[in-house]
C-alpha cells in the first residue's frame, strides 16, 4: 500500500480533563442543589417565619380537609370548613388565654417584692452556708440592681418596638399574613405536593417520594400526637397546682410547663423548679412542697404511661436526645424558625438515616465475607458397622458452598459421614 492509500492517523481528541462519571455527576448537582436551598433559608428565615408557621398548620388540617373529600365535599367548601374550625379553636384560645394570662403576669408583679425576700433572707444564706461560700459571694444588691438595670434596658428597648411605625406593620402584617397564607396552602396542599412529585429527577423520585412517605407518618403522629400531650399536661398541671397545692401562680406555671413539654424534660425541670420556690414564697412549708412534688410526679405518670402511649404511640422512634439536639441546633441555626422546624428536619433525619442503615445491610460492604478458616469443627464420633467392632474416628465438617462437607479422617476413600 503506497502512502497516499494508507489511512490518516486519528486526531487525539483535545484534553478537556476527566470526565466525571454521569451518576457522580448528578450526586454532585442534587449536594449543590441541597446547599443552596439550606443556605436560602438561613438567609431568609426573619421573613420565612410566617409562612413557615402557616405550613405548619397546612399540614396539620389537609388530613381533616381530605377526610371532607372523600365524604362528599369539593375541596374549597372543605378547606372552608377547616379553616373556621380553626379559627374558632384559636379564638376561643384567645379569649381564654389572655385574660388568664395577663391576672397570673399581674399576681407575679405584685408579688415580686415577696419573691426578692425569700432569694436575699432565705435561698441565698442557704446555698452559702451548704456551698461553704464566701459572705460575699453573693451580692444580692448589685444583682438586683443588674436585674433592675437589664429590665429597664428591655422596656427601652420595647418602648422603642412600640413606637416604631415599621416595627408595628412589620408585626401585624405577619399576624395577618398567617392565616391567609394558611388557608391558601390548606386548598392547594395536594396540587402543591403533586407539583413537587413532577418536578423531582425521575430517576429519584420512586426513593425520593417513599422517604416523603415515611417522614409523613413519622411527623405527623408525632407533631398531633405531641399537640395534644402538650395541651393535656398543661391543663393537668395548672389544674392541679391550683387546686390540690393552692398556688395563686399554678395556672402560669401549668401553661409553660405544657408548652416547654415538646422538649423531653424541659417542661417538667422548668416547671417543677418554678413550682418549688412558689410554694415556699406563698407558704414557707413543707408541707406544699411536697404537694407540689406530688403533682409532678403524678404528671410524669400521666404522661408516660397514658398520654405519650395513647396519643403519639412507641413506634415514632424520635429519641428525646435527638429532639432536644434538634431543637437546640435550629434555634442556634436559624433562631425561632429553627425551633418550628426543628421536628420535621427531625423526623427527615431520621427516615433518611433509616434507609442508609437499610441500604448498607443491603450493601457489599456489610454482606461480604472474607476469607475464613474452612474447617468448622472437628468431632469424635463412634462408627458401629453391623459384625464389627466399634471404633472412634475424627470426623472433620468443612464449610462448602451450600452445605456442609464431611470427610471422615485424613483418607479421601473414606465415606463422609453425618
Amino acid at each position: 500500500m503506497s502512502k497516499s492509500q494508507r489511512p490518516a492517523a486519528p486526531t487525539p481528541a483535545p484534553a478537556h480533563g476527566p470526565m466525571l462519571h454521569p451518576d457522580v455527576a448528578r450526586r454532585w448537582q442534587l449536594l449543590a442543589i441541597t446547599v443552596v436551598i439550606g443556605w436560602l433559608i438561613w438567609l431568609l428565615a426573619p421573613v420565612l417565619m410566617p409562612f413557615a408557621f402557616a405550613a405548619m398548620l397546612a399540614y396539620l388540617g389537609d388530613p381533616l380537609a381530605d377526610r371532607l373529600e372523600r365524604l362528599g365535599l369539593g375541596r374549597s367548601l372543605a378547606v372552608s370548613i377547616v379553616f373556621i374550625a380553626l379559627l374558632l379553636i384559636a379564638a376561643g384560645a384567645l379569649l381564654l388565654l389572655v385574660p388568664l394570662i395577663s391576672r397570673q403576669v399581674e399576681n407575679v408583679v405584685q408579688n415580686m417584692p415577696r419573691y426578692v425576700e425569700w432569694a436575699k433572707g432565705t435561698a441565698l444564706p442557704w446555698l452559702q452556708a451548704k456551698l461553704h461560700l464566701d459572705p460575699g459571694t453573693f451580692d444580692t444588691d448589685r444583682v438586683i440592681a443588674a436585674i433592675k438595670e437589664h429590665m429597664g434596658s428591655i422596656g427601652e428597648v420595647i418602648g422603642k418596638l412600640s413606637r416604631s411605625g415599621v416595627g408595628i406593620v412589620m408585626e401585624l402584617t405577619n399576624v395577618v399574613l398567617i392565616p391567609v397564607v394558611a388557608f391558601y396552602l390548606l386548598r392547594d396542599w395536594d396540587r402543591l405536593m403533586a407539583w413537587f412529585d413532577r418536578m423531582l429527577p425521575r430517576s429519584i423520585e420512586p426513593t425520593i417520594a417513599y422517604l416523603a412517605r415515611e417522614a409523613d407518618h413519622v411527623l405527623g403522629a408525632f407533631v398531633r400526637g405531641q399537640l395534644l400531650v402538650m395541651a393535656a399536661l398543661g391543663v393537668f398541671y395548672g389544674g392541679a397546682l391550683s387546686l390540690i397545692a393552692g398556688l395563686s401562680v399554678g395556672p402560669l406555671i401549668g401553661m409553660v410547663a405544657g408548652l416547654l413539654s415538646f422538649v423531653p424534660y424541659l417542661g417538667f425541670i422548668v416547671g417543677f423548679g418554678a413550682a418549688i420556690i412558689a410554694a415556699l414564697v406563698q407558704y414557707g412549708d413543707w408541707t406544699h412542697v411536697l404537694l407540689v412534688i406530688g403533682v409532678f410526679t403524678l404528671g410524669q405518670l400521666l404522661e408516660g404511661y397514658v398520654l405519650v402511649p395513647k396519643l403519639v404511640g412507641d413506634k415514632i422512634g424520635l429519641h428525646p436526645v435527638a429532639v432536644i439536639f434538634a431543637v437546640l441546633a435550629g434555634g442556634y441555626l436559624f433562631g425561632f424558625l429553627g425551633v418550628l422546624l426543628a421536628l420535621p428536619a427531625a423526623s427527615v433525619i431520621l427516615v433518611l438515616l433509616r434507609y442508609l442503615a437499610e441500604r448498607y445491610k443491603q450493601s457489599e460492604l456489610y454482606t461480604e465475607q472474607g476469607p475464613e478458616d474452612p474447617v468448622l469443627a472437628e468431632v469424635e464420633v463412634t462408627v458401629n458397622a453391623a459384625g464389627h467392632t466399634a471404633s472412634t474416628e475424627t470426623v472433620v465438617i468443612k464449610r462448602a458452598a451450600g452445605d456442609a462437607d464431611h470427610a471422615a479422617g485424613d483418607d479421601p476413600d473414606k465415606p463422609a459421614r453425618s
